[in-house]
């Protein structure tokens, strides 16, 4: 069971000779997501192997350049390349007319549908929804409309331990009460209990995808629970005024809001092209979260899969 990420893009604002403009795309059970589209993510995609035509849906998280620059491009090839099957974009309000541009010069003889969904929330709300992951979107903070997203797999059924079934004699009633969580009662007054009798059979895997933002206050709230953080870390913490004026995040903000949350990972991207080299900003991070990796153009991070006992 998939969950990997694919980094396109690590670069901020312009694209420099070793890191493109955002883009990463994220393998959850064999659907793609592809979060941003800065200039040039299809080439990338080609080179990291990635299929365009099983993109599942786009997430954009905001309309600068750098971050859908490469959506007009991508929407093309990919009907070009014969697509029929439906696309969900997901993106602020804004990003509407720069669709409908793209669909009135360039959209005749498009054979796929591209369904738009604009954003508006204040908090967290989910957006998509299937039997296994479901995605949420939630505000950041960047001066325009900008949103953050959290792909999450949904919390599995329980599994009933297989000596019970026989030890007890379950029924199909039973069992599809302790699958759900909760516990039987027969009529003799017999309590089963799903804690002793069932178990979780896998710990569901998140991951947040911050792009363009300050830090503030009300992201703890927004990404409580999230294992696996992306986020961005334009500046070094010497550049603490221009991130302020901005509203980038510097690299020390982002590892102490990695370590409030207690993530099992954090991973940073966006890099200003002041500063190219990512191990300065990893080293900055790691010396209040240890957990911190930045991400480098074509790196591939799968996300592990874990019993629950």
């Amino acid at each position: 069971m998939r969950f990997t990420v694919t980094y396109l893009g690590t670069a901020s604002a312009k694209p420099v000779r070793e890191r493109n403009q955002s883009a990463q795309v994220l393998c959850v059970r064999e659907r793609f997501f592809l979060m941003d589209c800065g200039e040039g993510t299809q080439r990338e995609m080609a080179r990291c192997h990635i299929p365009m035509q099983r993109i599942d849906s786009v997430f954009i998280s905001h309309v600068h350049g750098d971050h859908v620059f490469g959506l007009p491009g991508l929407l093309s090839t990919m009907g070009m390349e014969g697509r029929t099957e439906p696309l969900q974009v997901f993106g602020p309000a804004n990003l509407g007319p720069i669709l409908n541009f793209f669909l009135s010069y360039y959209g005749e003889g498009l054979a796929f549908e591209i369904r738009f969904t604009p954003l508006k929330m204040k908090e967290p709300e989910v957006i998509l929804s299937s039997k296994n992951v479901e995605v949420l979107a939630f505000p950041l903070r960047h001066g325009i409309d900008t949103y953050g997203y959290i792909f999450r797999e949904k919390e599995p059924l329980w599994n009933v331990r297989k000596d019970a079934v026989e030890r007890l004699g379950l029924s199909l009633t039973e069992i599809g009460t302790l699958k759900q969580g909760g516990d039987v009662f027969r009529p003799d007054g017999t309590v089963l209990s799903h804690a002793e009798l069932a178990y979780k059979p896998f710990v569901p895997r998140s991951y947040a995808y911050c792009s363009d933002t300050a830090v503030f206050p009300e992201e703890r709230q927004f990404l409580r629970g999230v294992r696996f953080l992306y986020h961005e870390a334009t500046f070094l913490q010497e550049h603490a005024d221009n991130a302020y004026k901005r509203f980038h995040s510097t690299t020390l903000e982002v590892a102490r809001l990695a370590a409030e949350l207690g993530v099992e990972h954090l991973y940073i991207g966006h890099f200003s092209s002041r500063n190219r080299d990512g191990a300065l900003y990893e080293a900055e991070c790691r010396t209040l979260f240890p957990a911190t990796t930045a991400v480098n153009d074509g790196d591939v991070v799968e996300f592990p899969f874990e019993k629950a006992e």
